[in-house]
């Protein structure tokens, strides 16, 4: 695994963690199989595990959170807002999930450059900075992650092999 890369999860990740709020695949739409969610990867080096935030391409339903957080709290910190592969994508702070490299299914690879997708320098310092910030609040305390992502690391951390 690779800082600031996208990936798939496996469903095996689910099933280890049956947690109801985090992002679940989605193998199957319309008939067709398609991976999703993708998930943008940055180390924690504190721990030595990836988190894993999701990102969405209904960035209006979310640009209407975010700001409803805005102006209740005047900071949102669990959105980010920022372009892949050309397209504007919301970034779900909010539902970012720790995980080990056994866990991922693939990498998001550009279909027509065939390399890994990757967002630019300046939205990827946001996202890392934004997710630090909640996680470091959600250690606190501060309830900002919809899944149980505290019990999700201390078992990954305390897991055999």
């Amino acid at each position: 695994m690779d800082n600031g890369h996208f990936y798939y999860i496996d469903d095996q990740y689910f099933i280890d963690f049956p947690d109801p709020m985090l992002m679940q695949n989605k193998e199957t739409v319309n008939g067709q199989a398609h991976d999703r969610p993708c998930f943008y990867a940055f180390q924690d080096t504190s721990t030595g595990l990836y988190w894993m935030i999701p990102f969405s391409s209904q960035v209006s339903k979310y640009h209407k959170y975010y700001n409803q957080k805005l102006q209740k709290y005047k900071r949102c910190d669990t959105f980010e807002f920022g372009d892949v592969l050309g397209h504007k994508k919301a970034f779900l702070i909010q539902n970012m999930c720790p995980i080990t490299p056994n866990y991922i299914k693939n990498e998001y690879i550009d279909s027509v450059t065939k390399i890994p997708v990757r967002v630019d320098g300046v939205l990827e310092k946001k996202l890392i900075e934004k997710a630090k910030r909640v996680l470091a609040l959600q250690r606190k305390g501060i309830k900002l992650i919809f899944p149980d992502v505290l019990t999700i690391e201390s078992k990954l951390l305390n897991k055999d092999g």
